[in-house]
């Protein structure tokens, strides 16, 4: 059976015992985590150390998307801000997850847009809500954010907008101003084909918005991500930033492995053209080749470098509640042996940096003991260049004191 689970990736086989000794070591020895709560630690830069993403800003702690958690992630020192772009029915390319925003807006309270729900194909998916295509901007700016995994601080609900991927931009280069540091932007194209069938062009939009800004070039701290492939193509031959191929998956098998099955297993725009390669295909070391003719690094899901297996005692197929809380997540796993994804990629010259880091206990495998810095200071040795996190701070006091 296969069990959903947030995503991950990779690992290096050569140092399989080294990092075996870490982990161990990380796990059984306290004291060498006690730097990570010292207030007055050097920082780690990420000139020479993996690179922090600030996954939809501030997520940990602030609704997904606004402009005060990409304000707040910066202030908690992340080194990038990751803005997931869809478009509006005008053309205006603004901050959600998805374009589906049910969830991640107070939108269901607002009975003039009641007749604005209905079901959407979104990659080959139904879906029931309200879409960002059928609003304008300025329809979508009566509407405000809302948190929306219900475990999460729910207190900020309905008190900031949905931002323009333009007011981002001005806001990345205010607060490079003031903090004199030249803080990144990593967006993302949700759903390119998706857009592109109902007529909306968003690579060229993008682009346009990077030029006003003098934001286009390979200096400039940007770069763009994306789970499909032809976009990447297409972006490859208009612009010197770096480039993302996101690597996605529907799910964990059992035995740790990943679960090469639909919805997730390939780009959307592969199965829209036939093409029958999936994410596992693209890993491979003539996959990774032809990345590298497109793209800069590689983001997966951080179970393509390690995963974590379930326990099926009594042979039904379903993982078991190890832990007995009446509960599967992933405190009831322990992590499988690491692949060779970071060796693979480093070796075609891609970077890699993997999704999605988080604190809460039940997205960490048991082996990590609750404690999340233990996951990326594993993933700081298993040699990632950088990462996604919903918590900065956290990724930050890892780094800050893995590197020392």
């Amino acid at each position: 059976m296969t069990i959903q689970l947030s995503h991950s990736k990779r690992f290096h086989a050569s140092r399989r015992n080294r990092f075996g000794i870490v982990l161990g070591a990380l796990l059984c020895a306290p004291l060498f985590l006690t730097a990570c709560e010292d207030d007055d630690e050097e920082q780690v830069t990420s000139e020479d150390h993996p690179i922090i993403f600030a996954h939809r800003g501030a997520s940990g702690y602030l609704p997904d998307h606004t402009l005060e958690g990409y304000e707040k992630a910066i202030e908690l020192g992340a080194d990038y801000i990751e803005p997931d772009l869809v478009m509006t029915k005008d053309g205006i390319l603004v901050s959600r997850h998805e374009p589906n925003i049910t969830t991640t807006t107070n939108v269901k309270d607002h009975p003039e847009f009641a007749d604005r729900k209905k079901t959407m194909i979104v990659d080959g998916i139904e879906e029931e809500g309200w879409f960002v295509s059928d609003f304008t901007l300025a329809e979508l700016k009566t509407l405000k954010a809302v948190q929306p995994l219900a475990e999460r601080d729910q207190s900020h609900n309905g008190k900031f907008d949905v931002p323009t991927f333009e007011e981002i931009l001005q806001l990345l280069i205010a607060q490079r101003s003031e903090t004199g540091r030249k803080i990144g932007i990593i967006p993302e194209l949700k759903h390119s084909t998706y857009h592109q069938d109902l007529g909306l062009e968003m690579e060229d939009e993008l682009l346009r918005l990077l030029d006003k800004y003098s934001l286009n070039s390979a200096d400039s701290n940007v770069i763009i991500q994306s789970f499909e492939v032809a976009n990447l193509k297409y972006l490859n031959s208009k612009t010197e930033v770096q480039l993302v191929q996101l690597i996605d998956a529907s799910g964990l098998k059992l035995d740790g492995t990943i679960d090469n099955v639909p919805p997730l297993n390939q780009p959307y725009d592969f199965e829209v053209n036939g093409d029958n390669r999936t994410y596992l295909d693209m890993l491979t070391s003539a996959g990774l080749a032809e990345i590298k003719t497109y793209a800069d690094i590689i983001g997966p899901w951080k179970a393509y470098i390690v995963g974590s297996k379930g326990t099926d005692a009594n042979g039904d197929g379903k993982a078991d509640d190890v832990t007995g809380d009446g509960l599967v997540d992933e405190r009831d796993r322990t992590l499988a042996e690491p692949t060779t994804l970071i060796t693979d990629a480093h070796q075609a010259g891609l970077k890699v940096v993997p999704f999605t880091f988080r604190n809460e206990p039940r997205r960490l495998a048991s082996d990590y003991q609750n404690d999340p810095v233990k996951e990326y200071q594993y993933f700081f040795e298993l040699g990632v260049d950088g990462l996604f996190t919903d918590f900065t701070d956290t990724a930050i006091k890892a780094r800050n004191a893995y590197y020392q």
